[in-house]
């Protein structure tokens, strides 16, 4: 990249390489930190100081590639444009822009009154360059970019984006406001999976098309067999009934032939139950999701959880990736 670093090299008594110290500016040890035990590991190997000095040249050439360029010094022109593109925009759209004015995030609103935020980064080359753009989106965000474009065309190109997602947002909102929903505990915007609560350890894990909500979304139920087997087979044969015109909601309704949990009758801890081996809910932001056949026992565990417990036991057999043992709760 052109640039100049000055760097010292403190060789011992010795003069042993490995036991060298090196100094150097801030502003390169920022660059190189990361770098630091590959640095250590190449004094240690390197025959002499040149074959040192030529592998800390790759590693720094590695390192400049991987930070941003906010170093680069930015011609007048950039400021002064992105400053009007802003006055344009509105700084009553703007939430945060960094001290470089190279990062700037900028909020709007949907049809519906949801709130969301895009982050642009920018580099020296704007405008004839696009920044990159960072959104909470469940599908890829691509912008089109001219060299006359700006921040304006961005962001009216993220307000159309929002009203192309309207139905989805509008399909998961419906599912996080009138169901228990066990995983993901706060979804984000871009979250296409929601682990719904049918009842007592049972619950089934949708999948929902961004570009298609209305559509059948992928099902996985998740609990004891003589539970999740007649929702399976209901959901097969009443397959035919899904109806695009009505909502996600009332179409797993309809042919689940089940009412979810509301959230205004059922406290979340009626079937948010612990795992049966070491007493937590969420284990590495995972919940229990395996759980005993057996219908007078129906305990919960985590699969880490239950496959550490059944590989210590004797009784345990194993038949590739499936193990099979005896419940740790009522021994079935």
């Amino acid at each position: 990249k052109g640039r100049d670093f000055h760097i010292r090299i403190l060789l011992p008594m010795d003069f042993q390489l490995k036991n060298a110290r090196i100094e150097c500016s801030w502003h390169l040890k920022k660059i190189l930190r990361g770098y630091q035990h590959i640095l250590k590991q190449r004094l240690h190997s390197c025959p002499d100081l040149v074959s040192f000095m030529v592998e800390l040249k790759t590693v720094l050439e590695i390192a400049l590639k991987n930070t941003q360029d906010l170093h680069i010094p930015r011609p007048p022109e950039y400021y002064s444009c992105l400053v009007r593109d802003l006055e344009i925009l509105g700084w009553n759209k703007v939430t945060y822009v960094d001290t470089g004015l190279a990062t700037v995030k900028l909020k709007a609103e949907d049809s519906c009154g949801r709130q969301h935020l895009i982050t642009l980064k920018l580099n020296a080359k704007y405008p004839t360059e696009p920044p990159d753009c960072l959104v909470d989106f469940p599908v890829q965000f691509a912008v089109s970019w001219m060299p006359q474009n700006s921040l304006i065309d961005i962001y009216n190109q993220f307000l159309a984006a929002l009203e192309s997602l309207k139905k989805f947002w509008d399909a998961m909102d419906e599912i996080d406001g009138k169901t228990w929903v066990l995983e993901p505990e706060n979804p984000t915007r871009g979250a296409t999976t929601r682990r719904i609560a049918i009842g007592s350890n049972v619950s089934v894990n949708i999948e929902v098309d961004p570009r298609h909500p209305n559509m059948l979304p992928e099902c996985y139920f998740l609990g004891a067999d003589h539970v999740v087997n007649p929702l399976r087979i209901k959901l097969n044969n009443n397959m035919h009934l899904w109806d695009p015109e009505i909502g996600l909601l009332q179409n797993l309704k309809d042919l689940l032939e089940i009412d979810f949990p509301s959230r205004a009758v059922i406290e979340k801890s009626d079937f948010a139950k612990d795992c049966g081996i070491c007493y937590a809910y969420r284990l590495d932001g995972t919940t229990p999701d395996q759980v005993c056949d057996d219908p007078r026992c129906g305990q919960p565990f985590h699969q880490t959880c239950l496959y550490e417990w059944l590989q210590g036991l004797p009784s345990s057999r194993q038949s590739f990736n499936v193990i099979f043992g005896e419940c740790p709760y009522c021994n079935k």
